[in-house]
């Protein structure tokens, strides 16, 4: 992937009547199958200017009057905190809304029409919400553009983007890597949405859970018909020597309804210096967080380990894409 001079800089103003030709303009980000390779590229330029733009002068005013209203019906630390900083790095103000119980919702208001309320007084929503086509559901009655922070198990489209982002920035390339995802692979919302853009390039992608907690046959179908090489384990004894990215993920106990299913899965895996030995001295290893026992924190000094600088990368992406959709970038 040939991306821009990282030191270019960023022009943080565009002129007014172009809002309306930006590519992104006024648009809802609700699945990754809405973009393409070359969108990514140039998602991924953004986030790379954004990021330039942040280590020279920390904020500046690209957004400045615009409102963003975070709307979490489901707990969160990092993506709320994100999309939090990510405004107010670029400028404009945030509405949180992380306690529905609080809200009118606890009152009995549907989505739609609360929705349509927080459109009177922002300009963009992040909505996160337990239930799968929410985000969907949502940008059929806002006038305003919907971003999707996590629909149940079904897609995290940003955490997704942000990880693909981070692929690029710790391995400088995508076409050729065996990529391993590891742990709870049924539920895991994240691995759902970026296998489907690893599917976009030249990858071979491991599997690696308990066999109560395996990848969705519908996207391994999806991914076979494009002809992604894919394999499966319970083990991660045999794919970790080849492995270039591998991706953790915790066993989410609030997704079992019976907490016996939980117990006899959780510490499933967990990787140690010692589980690392065999492991590329330049593979990286990701994990969306929280962490709840997958990875100890005697690797966190290990140079391999990139998943707090994932989260960083996280940001640049979500400025990039607040910026796309207010017509900014």
């Amino acid at each position: 992937m040939i991306l821009s001079d990282r030191n270019s800089m960023f022009s943080p103003h565009l002129p007014l009547g172009d809002q309306q030709s930006a590519p992104w303009y006024g648009k809802d980000i609700i699945s990754v199958k809405q973009f393409t390779k070359e969108d990514l590229e140039y998602v991924f330029e953004v986030a790379h200017e954004m990021r330039v733009m942040v280590e020279r002068i920390g904020t500046f005013d690209l957004l400045k009057g615009k409102i963003l209203a975070n709307l979490f019906y489901e707990p969160s630390t990092r993506t709320a905190s994100s999309f939090t900083a990510a405004m107010e790095r670029l400028g404009g103000s945030v509405i949180p809304i992380n306690e529905v119980k609080y809200s009118s919702v606890a009152k009995g208001e549907s989505l739609p029409d609360t929705v349509r309320s927080l459109e009177c007084y922002s300009d963009v929503i992040v909505l996160r919400h337990p239930e799968v086509g929410a985000s969907e559901l949502a940008a059929k009655y806002a006038s305003k553009p919907i971003i999707n922070g996590g629909d149940g198990v079904g897609e995290h489209p940003t955490q997704a983007l942000l990880d693909l982002f981070t692929i690029f920035e710790e391995q400088e390339e995508v076409n050729g890597l065996t990529v391993t995802m590891l742990g709870d692979l049924k539920n895991g919302r994240t691995v759902h949405s970026l296998s489907r853009l690893l599917s976009l390039y030249e990858v071979r992608l491991n599997y690696v859970s308990p066999d109560i907690l395996r990848m969705p046959p519908e996207i391994v179908g999806e991914l076979d018909e494009k002809g992604i090489p894919q394999r499966e384990f319970t083990s991660l004894e045999e794919p970790l020597p080849d492995t270039d990215v591998l991706y953790a993920t915790r066993v989410q106990k609030e997704r079992f309804e019976d907490p016996d299913e939980y117990e006899k899965v959780k510490g499933s895996y967990i990787i140690s210096p010692q589980t690392m030995r065999v492991a590329k001295e330049d593979m990286t290893l990701m994990h969306p967080l929280p962490r709840v026992g997958e990875i100890s924190m005697e690797l966190d000094d290990d140079p391999r380990a990139a998943y707090f600088r994932q989260m960083e990368y996280g940001m640049y992406v979500r400025m990039a894409l607040l910026a796309m959709v207010l017509g900014k970038a």
